[in-house]
């Protein structure tokens, strides 16, 4: 009987009057198995025609995922594989589709708690206004923030420059491979991390000359991402934060807090430019 659930789904329309066939497909997505669960199928089918520049159909994935029963968990995880992972990672070309299968779908995997909340902000940051409804559920009230150090700033050997509370000094920043937007993003001219992660990452707050980027690298599930160096995980870079370098201290504040940040990266546009200071202004 599972295996004839998409037949049945192809027969029994949203907009159908005749409600009976569409209660028989609701009954056996709740009852069948994740392997061979038609709502299930129906949903990643939904996603791969998205990531292909198709146009599914949105009302029909969303019932389809509220009805998916033992497949809820496995669907999720498949949308945040297809489509929030790509969706927090710098340089990753997202079809509109797509996003817009992720704005509907997100709602009822972060409603069951099957999506990870700093996987779901990264996204949210990275795509700022492409995909808006993503920002809008991070519900988690206010915390308390301050400025917060990195625990292990790596590159220029003066990196603690940035942090010194001086103005005047600064780290110059070489170009690193990455910066291409082309590279894997492990990495930066400046490599900031933190252990433990930092728990909130809200603001950041930038004097240089020059222009350049900041990037979050936040941890994901297994295969969603980016494949971190020697085996170390995966993980997302969303950019959190483009700066013009005009030698002013500029403030980025993302729309939803980044969340279990591992490390930031800085990541100058061309040759010469100078991190006078840094602040991330966070919570641990």
């Amino acid at each position: 009987a599972c295996a004839r659930g998409p037949a049945l789904a192809s027969r029994a329309p949203l907009t159908a009057k005749d409600g009976l066939p569409r209660e028989l497909l609701a009954t056996l997505c709740e009852r069948c198995a994740p392997d061979d669960n038609p709502c299930g199928q129906a949903v990643t089918h939904a996603l791969q025609e998205a990531a292909n520049r198709g146009n599914p159909a949105l009302q029909e994935a969303q019932w389809s995922l509220e009805h998916a029963g033992p497949a809820l968990g496995a669907t999720c995880q498949e949308l945040v594989r297809q489509a929030v992972g790509p969706a927090a990672l710098t340089g990753a070309t997202v079809e509109p589709p797509l996003l817009a299968l992720l704005e509907t779908l997100a709602p009822t995997c972060v409603k069951t708690g099957q999506l990870p909340a700093p996987l779901l902000n990264a996204a949210a940051v990275q795509q700022g206004s492409r995909a808006p409804q993503l920002a809008t559920l991070h519900t988690q009230g206010a915390v308390e923030t301050k400025p917060i150090e990195p625990d292990h700033p790596t590159g220029p050997g003066d990196a603690f420059r940035a942090f010194d509370r001086d103005e005047l000094s600064g780290v110059k920043l070489p170009l690193a491979s990455s910066g291409t937007g082309s590279g894997t993003g492990s990495d930066g001219a400046l490599r900031l991390e933190y252990a433990p992660v930092l728990k909130y990452a809200v603001s950041f707050q930038v004097l240089a000359t020059g222009p350049g980027s900041l990037r979050a690298h936040v941890r994901a599930p297994e295969g969603v991402g980016r494949a971190g160096p020697g085996g170390t995980g995966y993980f997302v870079d969303p950019t959190v934060c483009r700066f013009r370098g005009t030698g002013r201290w500029e403030i980025c504040k993302p729309a939803v807090p980044l969340l279990d940040v591992d490390a930031l990266s800085v990541l100058p546009e061309r040759p010469g430019v100078e991190l006078k200071e840094l602040e991330i202004i966070g919570a641990r």
